[in-house]
C-alpha cells in the first residue's frame, strides 16, 4: 500500500511518465524505521527533510508540520499491521511541469512500508568486504550531503560490488578521500580515535551517523574527530563499520588484504539499543 498526499491506497498507484522525480530525479527522501509505534530519531528526520526541502528550492507546504506528516507514516503502518517494526519510505516530489527550470515548486508525497525482521539493532556476524569505487566521484558540495532521488553514483558502485562479490563499496570524491560507502556513513578506529569524514568532504548528513558520533564521544577513552580520510588510511585503521538507520552498524571485516575488528562495533550497538528501549 501507499500513502499518497494523504489518502492510503493501493500499491498498484501509477506515477504518470510526466512526474519530475522520473524524469529529472526532482525529489528528497528518508528512510526510516518504525520500532513498537514510534519513528526512531523523527526529529532528526523531519529536520533534515525541512533542510533539504529548502536547499532544493521546494516549496513546504503549511500542513508539514511534524505532527502531521508523523501521522500519515503511522497511519500507513497501521493499515499494514507493521507497527512493530518497518522500514518506510517517505519521498517527496516537485509537482509536474516544466522541463529541467520546473512550472512551479509544489509538491506531492509518497509514503511506503515493509516489514523489518528485527525490532532491535543486531550486528552481523558475517563477513563483510569492501573495495573504492573509482569510476565515478562524489562532489564535494552542499547537495551531495543530502537525500535527493539523484543516486546514480551509489547504483552504479553496487553494481560494480555484485560484479566483484564485495559487499559494499567505499566512495570518493574529487580529492580522492573516501567520503561514505554505498549504504552509509563511514567511521574508522585508529587507537583511541574514531574518525568520520566531515560534511564537508560531501559525504551524506546521517541520522545514525549523528546518533553514533554522540554515543561515541560519551564512550571512555575514546576521542571523536570528524577529519579527511584517504585511502591509505584504511589500511591502517583497526576497526571500519558502516552506518544507517535501517542496520545501525554493519562492521567491514576486510578491505582488499587488510582485516578488520569488531570491538567497538558490538559496543556501540550495545549502547545504540539501549537508547532505542530508553
Amino acid at each position: 500500500m501507499v500513502n499518497f498526499n494523504g489518502t492510503i491506497q493501493d500499491s498498484d498507484l501509477q506515477i504518470r511518465v510526466s512526474n519530475r522525480s522520473f524524469l529529472y530525479g526532482d525529489g528528497v527522501f528518508e528512510t526510516l524505521k518504525i520500532v513498537n509505534n514510534t519513528i526512531l530519531f523523527f526529529e532528526d528526520h523531519y529536520f533534515r527533510l525541512m533542510a533539504s526541502m529548502r536547499i532544493v528550492r521546494m516549496e513546504i507546504p503549511m500542513s508539514f508540520t511534524m505532527e502531521y506528516l508523523e501521522a500519515q507514516i503511522l497511519d500507513l503502518v497501521r493499515t499494514q499491521n507493521l507497527l512493530e517494526s518497518a522500514r518506510v519510505r517517505l519521498t517527496v516530489f516537485r509537482n509536474e511541469g516544466g522541463f529541467y527550470t520546473p512550472s512551479d515548486n509544489s509538491v506531492s508525497f509518497a509514503i511506503t512500508a515493509s516489514e523489518l525482521k528485527n525490532k532491535a539493532y543486531v550486528l552481523s556476524e558475517s563477513s563483510f568486504e569492501v573495495d573504492l569505487y573509482k569510476d565515478f566521484s562524489v562532489s564535494k558540495q552542499l547537495i551531495s550531503t543530502l537525500k535527493t532521488n539523484t543516486k546514480i553514483i551509489h547504483i552504479t558502485a553496487g553494481i560494480f560490488a555484485k560484479e566483484n562479490q564485495l559487499d559494499s563499496c567505499l566512495l570518493i570524491n574529487e580529492d580522492k578521500n573516501v567520503v561514505e560507502a554505498i549504504n552509509g556513513n563511514l567511521f574508522m578506529l585508529m587507537g583511541d580515535k574514531l574518525i568520520t569524514p566531515p560534511l564537508t568532504e560531501g559525504c551524506l548528513n546521517g541520522i545514525m551517523r549523528k546518533q553514533v558520533m554522540a554515543l561515541a564521544k560519551n564512550t571512555d577513552n575514546l576521542v571523536v574527530s570528524e577529519e579527511s580520510v584517504s585511502p591509505f588510511d584504511l589500511q591502517k585503521a583497526d576497526e571500519l563499520f558502516i552506518t544507517n538507520v535501517i542496520t545501525g552498524i554493519q562492521p567491514i571485516t576486510k578491505y582488499r588484504k587488510k582485516e578488520f575488528e569488531v570491538s567497538l562495533s558490538k559496543k556501540l550497538v550495545e549502547q545504540l539499543n539501549a537508547l532505542i528501549v530508553a
